[in-house]
């Protein structure tokens, strides 16, 4: 296992546009840390920098203590996991594996020690004199894990790896790595414009935005504690709900509904509200305020539903955030919010009626709607008194 140090890491193309932005950040031994962000948003450069795949313009890269900054990739002893799998077509299994072997020199007995290790980790054993061509998408990622763990390196380095996997393969295949992470224990940086992949694997993840990193913690923290408007919308599925309101009084105001708040004063906010926030008032805590709203959608998950409305506010813009994370925009122009409630799946919600909700004030978030950065109970408060 080996750390990863970045120090003020900047990759600049001719024409000053700066793909990496002087970004540090600190991997721990071990970790698996997984990089998020929309498509050109510099997370596979800043990868394929960590691998020497792409040259640095400033910082300092450091991996296991060691200055890598102007080393060749071979010299830094990482392995590389791509989305395409790039494995050679005209070769077995076998020998896909043991290929980044052989070009080091290692021994042929320590080679098919190895070979034969990872293919019964990998569930390859019965796949060894096969071609790439015979094997499905994921045998074919496995084969490509499979040449990365055969090095031993000190750290892995995945791009994207599972995307061209389909939807029930990648579920899957995020479960394998996971368990294979907690078995091997290597340094592992994963690349990922996915929010739900990236949630899912990783010990911490690193929100990018425009060779940047917004915000680096643990899934829950940033769930729990985006830190701007752009973090709130891209982490979380269904997305965060936005509205524009006022707060004022110990009370929050938006689209016709009045709610309490612990906030004091008065400002103008944009106010975030999780799915999970609201719930069918039949089976909500009584004590918790009530709105009326009308169903437009229902979507039943088994394991819950999900009512979408619309209020009498308009939208945020976060188009830029929803492309982003992979949503599409509306089929139907709105001029109103669309807001989505995550509900008991024995909601009696039905399309075209009314609906009473439950909402708990106490899980909503609240942003400066110039700069879009979260505005904190302790921080919001002192600036609403003096404007009262």
């Amino acid at each position: 296992m080996a750390g990863i140090l970045l120090e003020r890491v900047t990759k600049a193309f001719p024409g000053g546009v700066k793909a990496v932005d002087e970004v540090s950040l600190e991997i721990e031994p071990g970790e698996f840390l997984v990089l998020v962000g929309p498509s050109g948003c510099g997370k596979s450069t800043l990868l394929r920098m960590i691998a020497g795949l792409e040259e640095a313009t400033g910082g300092t890269i450091r991996i296991d203590g060691a200055d890598v900054t102007d080393l060749p990739p071979r010299a830094r002893d990482i392995a590389m996991v791509f989305q395409t799998y790039a494995l050679y077509p005209h070769m077995s299994v076998r020998d896909n594996l043991a290929y980044g072997l052989k070009v080091r020199k290692t021994s042929k007995t320590e080679t098919a020690r190895r070979v034969d290790e990872v293919a019964q980790l990998l569930g390859l054993d019965e796949l060894l004199d096969r071609r790439p061509a015979a094997l499905s998408g994921g045998q074919r990622q496995r084969v490509a894990m499979g040449r990365a763990i055969v090095r031993e390196p000190k750290a892995f380095l995945m791009d994207e790896p599972l995307s061209n996997l389909d939807a029930k393969l990648r579920v899957s295949m995020r479960a394998q790595l996971s368990a294979l992470h907690a078995r091997l224990g290597t340094t592992t940086v994963y690349v990922t414009h996915d929010q739900v992949e990236a949630m899912t694997l990783g010990r911490r993840v690193a929100v990018m935005r425009d060779g940047r990193i917004l915000q680096v913690d643990t899934p829950q923290a940033l769930y729990a504690s985006p830190v701007n408007l752009f973090v709130a919308a891209f982490i979380g599925s269904p997305a965060m709900n936005l509205v524009e309101a006022d707060v004022g009084d110990g009370v929050v105001s938006f689209a016709g509904f009045r709610l309490p708040t612990s906030f004091a004063g008065s400002q103008r906010v944009i106010a975030g509200v999780r799915p999970e926030a609201f719930e069918d008032a039949r089976f909500a805590d009584p004590s918790l305020p009530q709105i009326e709203v009308t169903v437009q959608v229902v979507e039943d998950l088994g394991a819950d539903a999900h009512v979408i409305f619309q209020i009498d506010a308009p939208p945020v813009d976060v188009s830029e955030v929803r492309e982003a994370a992979g949503d599409e925009e509306s089929l139907i122009a709105t001029d109103r919010a669309t807001f989505t409630a995550r509900v008991d799946p024995q909601t009696s919600a039905q399309v075209g009626r009314p609906l009473r909700l439950a909402v708990d004030p106490t899980k909503f978030h609240y942003f400066d709607p110039g700069t879009g950065l979260r505005l904190e109970a302790e921080r919001l408060a002192p600036a609403l008194s003096t404007t009262a």
